[in-house]
């Protein structure tokens, strides 16, 4: 009776595949209606079309995008506002920490406590952001900062933390991976 198990197993790695699109796609949503409900449901203004254009990427169902756009005309609900929060990391790297929430203090709540967890606080504004400039909507870095395998590996769980979090949306590192042979 050998085989028995290869159900399980693939039952097993597909709802870890489920669970990553479902996060991604949440955060995609969540970004498509705040877009919408910015141009009044218009789902052929520019900035709707390109988070729509980033959902397809990913494959998103347009039943999903067509139910985030209806959302956004429906009256009421709670205003989505776009946040950055900045931070330094594992071995002193500047952290542009995006998010989009309808709930500023829980979310800044979550960031604290996931900084924390990880001997991190939040810096001050402006503290962080020196170190990157603006373009097209992302954070550049404008120089990087080398760090150490051990660091790499802190920074890339605590950005693992993050992504289970559905209001952050992006994490910008001027972070420099380096190799000690």
């Amino acid at each position: 009776m050998s085989g028995h198990n290869k159900w399980s197993k693939i039952k097993n790695k597909k709802a870890v595949t489920d669970s990553k699109k479902s996060k991604i796609f949440g955060k995609l949503a969540r970004l498509i209606t705040t877009e919408a409900k910015k141009s009044g449901g218009d789902a052929t203004s520019p900035n709707v079309r390109a988070v729509v254009e980033k959902a397809r990427e990913f494959n998103m169902p347009n039943d999903n995008i067509d139910r985030a756009i209806a959302k956004a005309k429906e009256t009421g609900g709670a205003q989505m506002e776009n946040i950055t929060y900045e931070a330094y990391g594992p071995g002193g790297v500047a952290l542009m920490i995006e998010v989009l929430t309808d709930n500023r203090n829980k979310t800044a709540a979550e960031v604290r406590h996931t900084l924390s967890k990880n001997g991190l606080a939040l810096a001050n504004p402006g503290s962080a952001s020196w170190a990157f400039e603006k373009k097209d909507g992302e954070w550049v870095p404008k120089s990087t900062m080398p760090i150490s395998p051990e660091d790499t590996s802190k920074l890339e769980a605590l950005i693992d933390e993050f992504d289970d979090n559905e209001d952050v949306q992006e994490i910008f590192t001027n972070a420099e991976h380096t190799d000690s042979q």
